[in-house]
């Protein structure tokens, strides 16, 4: 329902989680394609390309907080596990797909305290990616990517997987292409990943994105289009990343309708790199170039007035999907007449 709202091509993001098993109790490390087929069948028949998440936590096994970097070498063998057979069902959705499915790692773990020893767990993480990424995979099928935290419920203190430790895991494997993610409420609440995107495209091939919309914390609100999300639009487009940048969006909003959450969020983050796309960013970099501050500073004020949802109006036209508000009304009708029965 929400893809039917929404103008362009898009993907579809799973958690393993999200596996079917028929009712049988199935363990992380044992999980295959074969419990994601019916996902794979549907995307296939909607052409729709996927990617995918290990699930490091909800588990007795990530119960003290610490999966990956764990001092418990059964328990941290058993993620290390879980981590290859992601990685082996990721390859082969976007063998199935003919799209490479971004296979993406975060986990949870940190003190929720002082601790006394910050570099022994990242020495331990750092051996276990090296486990889990030692099987190549043809990158036409497979992206490996690895997210980054600032802290966390129960980690308040100390996160293992720090920005600096990713970025520089990152950078280190360059060459086997490990994908760095940002993830907009994964820093602090005054600091924006816009600003890092041109930064770290230096130093990697390419990177995942993570658009959410923080509140006072990573609350992952609803995306909306904030100055933030604007300046994110205009970093891939000005710096011409777009091919280089894999854009996903992480919110929810169990208080709202869960369809038109979706439709509100990434219609959102289109408007964003359509507005980045109609500015005259040749002229504003040549005004730059040449000194000339005033004359950029009044151009991009002046851009915000131009109608661009005129364009955006004409877009979701020709894209057969409803303009404006229209949306809504379709939401109301499937609440009303599909979601009201579902228990």
């Amino acid at each position: 329902m929400a893809y039917s709202l929404l103008p362009g091509k898009h993907r579809l993001n799973l958690h393993a989680s999200y596996a079917e098993t028929g009712g049988k109790p199935v363990e992380r490390t044992d999980l295959g394609p074969e419990h994601f087929a019916r996902w794979i069948d549907w995307a296939k028949q909607s052409g729709l390309g996927m990617d995918f998440n290990p699930t490091f936590f909800s588990h007795p096994k990530a119960n003290d907080g610490f999966t990956l970097s764990s001092r418990d070498e059964s328990n941290r063998r058993f993620w290390v596990q879980h981590g290859i057979a992601c990685r082996r069902i990721g390859a082969e959705i976007g063998r199935q797909l003919s799209t490479p499915c971004v296979t993406n790692v975060w986990i949870p773990d940190g003190f929720k305290d002082i601790p006394a020893d910050r570099k022994g767990p990242r020495e331990i993480l750092r051996r276990s990616l090296d486990e889990i990424f030692a099987e190549r995979f043809d990158t036409a099928h497979n992206l490996d990517a690895v997210e980054a935290k600032l802290f966390g419920i129960g980690s308040e203190s100390y996160v293992v997987g720090s920005h600096e430790f990713y970025l520089g895991y990152a950078v280190a494997n360059r060459e086997r292409n490990i994908l760095l993610c940002l993830d907009a409420g994964h820093f602090h609440p005054t600091e924006v990943i816009s600003d890092k995107i041109s930064s770290v495209l230096l130093f990697v091939n390419e990177i995942l994105l993570h658009v959410s919309r923080g509140v006072r914390w990573d609350s992952d609100h609803v995306v909306l289009l904030t100055d933030e999300l604007r300046a994110i639009g205009e970093e891939l487009v000005r710096g011409d990343f777009l091919g280089r940048v894999h854009v996903g969006l992480d919110f929810f909003d169990a208080s709202i309708n869960r369809v038109a959450a979706w439709v509100i969020g990434t219609r959102a983050m289109i408007k964003s790199l359509l507005l980045a796309l109609l500015e005259p960013a040749d002229r504003l970099r040549a005004l730059e170039a040449q000194g000339d501050f005033t004359a950029r500073l009044a151009l991009l004020e002046e851009l915000k007035s131009m109608p661009a949802g005129a364009v955006w109006d004409m877009y979701c036209h020709r894209q057969s999907v409803p303009v404006g508000l229209a949306w809504l009304d379709r939401v109301k009708s499937y609440e009303k007449e599909v979601l009201s029965h579902r228990l």
